[in-house]
């Protein structure tokens, strides 16, 4: 959860689940049970992904609300929930993905903010469509998440790769086209996504480049979410404490929608 993207945590915890199948259970009541602690363990690992709730939700639904003649068969009702769960995220990141490509304009320079493995491969299709790209990388806090986009950017071809602080989005913004960022989700009239996204969408509207956010339509909640933020290790700001400091250290921000000009999903593109 601290190095990958919310679609890439949802479908590692979905095939977590899968070993549960591996075990012994006496009865389905148990079993049952067994599944119900651990995808209610995995959701609370981190309340903030929507991809990872809704996938425990629908594989640990599927099991606790039927009813199995015996474990043999809660357990094939409990892979098939597994299997479509993956390959539903699995397939709305490649649409995303897909669709984003065909937005992408040859010769466009565009502000990259996080990591988000649907834009980076909504890049790579680009390019490998005749695109060449110019991308100005932020580092993103916490966990310094940018710098692996920009180590994975530059190993593509015709991309010009740069590196530069979040903070520093103000001077390089009036050269790009586009802002392209993922999601760790939209609830309703807010993006919820990495520290630092805010200010760089209200820069953006300042400088009149356009927000584009990628992302599977799984993550765009209408409503019965409740988004919670997580707050990381202070040694991550500061190595060494400092008496009478209080250091902050979240991981996401919200920024209202109306700061983002375009909204791409597997679903196509829409306003947000």
């Amino acid at each position: 959860m601290q190095t990958h993207s919310s679609s890439v945590v949802a479908v590692k915890a979905a095939r977590a689940l899968a070993e549960l199948l591996d075990r012994e259970f006496a009865t389905v009541e148990e079993y049952t049970r067994t599944v119900e602690r651990n995808g209610s363990a995995l959701r609370r690992a981190n309340p903030s992904h929507a991809s990872l709730q809704n996938v425990m939700h629908e594989i640990v639904g599927v099991v606790a609300d039927a009813e199995f003649d015996d474990v043999d068969a809660a357990k094939a009702a409990t892979r098939a929930a597994i299997d479509d769960a993956v390959e539903r995220v699995e397939n709305g990141k490649r649409r995303a993905a897909a669709e984003a490509a065909d937005w992408i304009d040859d010769g466009a320079t565009l502000l990259i903010h996080d990591y988000s493995s649907t834009v980076l491969q909504a890049i790579e299709e680009a390019t490998l469509n005749g695109a060449y790209l110019e991308c100005y990388v932020t580092e993103a806090r916490p966990r310094y998440l940018g710098r692996k986009t920009a180590r994975r950017l530059a190993e593509m071809d015709r991309v010009d790769v740069h590196l530069t602080t979040d903070g520093a989005c103000g001077h390089f913004l009036p050269e790009c086209d586009a802002v392209v960022i993922g999601m760790d989700c939209i609830v309703e009239e807010t993006l919820y996504n990495r520290v630092g996204t805010f200010p760089i969408a209200a820069t953006a509207e300042k400088t009149d480049v356009p927000v584009v956010v990628v992302g599977s339509s799984s993550k765009v909640v209408d409503g019965g979410f409740v988004f919670e933020n997580d707050f990381r290790s202070p040694s991550e700001v500061l190595r060494e404490p400092v008496e009478d400091i209080a250091i902050e250290n979240p991981a996401y921000d919200a920024t209202p929608t109306d700061l983002v000009d375009l909204v791409i999903t597997d679903e196509g593109q829409r306003a947000p």
